[in-house]
């Protein structure tokens, strides 16, 4: 078992170090322009450690994609109707989430709020365009890009969900719900080191942000495993993680003109937004202990360890 779980995350580490080798040869770092391709990319790595395992653990005669796809949370689980209310519950919950720790921060003073010209995002526009953009089209344009993000998000973010709570998430659960999140959550937050160790997520901290992201992955990771284990399919994680990738944008959308925002204080990936998702995963938990669990991936005796 542990052989396993070191063989996904040897595989998933060195591919994803691989695909970003032009961020870093390059010296541009989170700067190139090649940046949103080559995370696409990295994402999928998961996914590679996922088929590369399963080939390596099952006999030839023997490699059913049913049977994988069952194993790893492919269907919508065995009651659909839950896991479509969740899916829904999510699409809209996490918006809602970047919003209220956005204004959590204003509150506590570490953010500026502009709620009616949204001067921030217009601030940024206009440096990117040359052109001062009108308030109400951003913000119908803010609000139907987060509602359509959880499907076009949806492909890449499969290839990290398959891995991660298809796959991973469920191996580890043999030792314990709350070891399982830890041990998944640390090696999701490791994984990005390519990318945070440039910064990526925390432009202020620099090779710091490496670090910052690890708890955060933890947690929001808690609650992506609490949909794996309240639903039994990757489908909910799936449109959580595409509608958090989508909606990060929004705690630009609500700020005041001339401040830098620091990422590790302020919005969903704040100290404030782990806290929240810590919160809201042992809450949900809670409430739903005793619940159908999920399917662990069978392991071939002679592969364990």
């Amino acid at each position: 078992m542990r052989r396993l779980v070191l063989i996904f995350a040897v595989i998933t580490f060195a591919a994803a170090w691989l695909v970003c080798v032009p961020l870093w040869s390059s010296g541009q770092g989170i700067a190139s322009p090649q940046l949103g391709l080559i995370a696409s990319v990295m994402m999928f790595t998961p996914s590679l450690a996922v088929l590369v395992i399963w080939f390596l653990t099952r006999p030839r005669g023997d490699r059913s994609p049913r049977e994988l796809a069952a194993q790893t949370g492919l269907g919508l689980g065995p009651q659909r109707r839950r896991t479509i209310l969740v899916i829904i519950g999510l699409w809209v919950g996490i918006p809602v989430f970047v919003v209220i720790t956005t204004l959590i921060c204003a509150a506590l003073g570490l953010y500026r709020l502009d709620l009616v010209n949204l001067s921030l995002l217009a601030q940024q526009h206009q440096q990117l365009t040359g052109q001062t953009p009108n308030p109400q089209m951003m913000m119908l344009v803010s609000i139907g890009a987060v509602a359509l993000t959880p499907i076009l998000n949806a492909i890449p973010s499969f290839g990290e969900e398959w891995g991660w709570r298809g796959w991973l998430y469920p191996t580890l659960r043999r030792f314990g719900v709350w070891p399982a999140i830890l041990v998944s959550g640390l090696i999701w937050g490791v994984w990005h080191a390519p990318l945070t160790l440039l910064g990526y997520n925390y432009a202020l901290l620099g090779p710091w942000s490496a670090l910052m992201f690890v708890p955060f992955c933890i947690a929001f990771g808690a609650v992506l495993a609490w949909t794996r284990e309240f639903t039994g399919s990757i489908w909910p994680a799936i449109a959580a993680h595409g509608g958090f990738n989508g909606s990060t944008g929004l705690v630009l959308l609500l700020g005041a003109a001339g401040q830098e925002v620091n990422f590790a204080l302020v919005g969903p990936i704040s100290v404030v937004g782990i806290l929240l998702f810590a919160g809201i995963a042992a809450l949900l938990f809670k409430i739903t202990s005793g619940r159908t669990p999920v399917t662990e991936p069978a392991i071939p005796g002679s592969f364990v360890p």
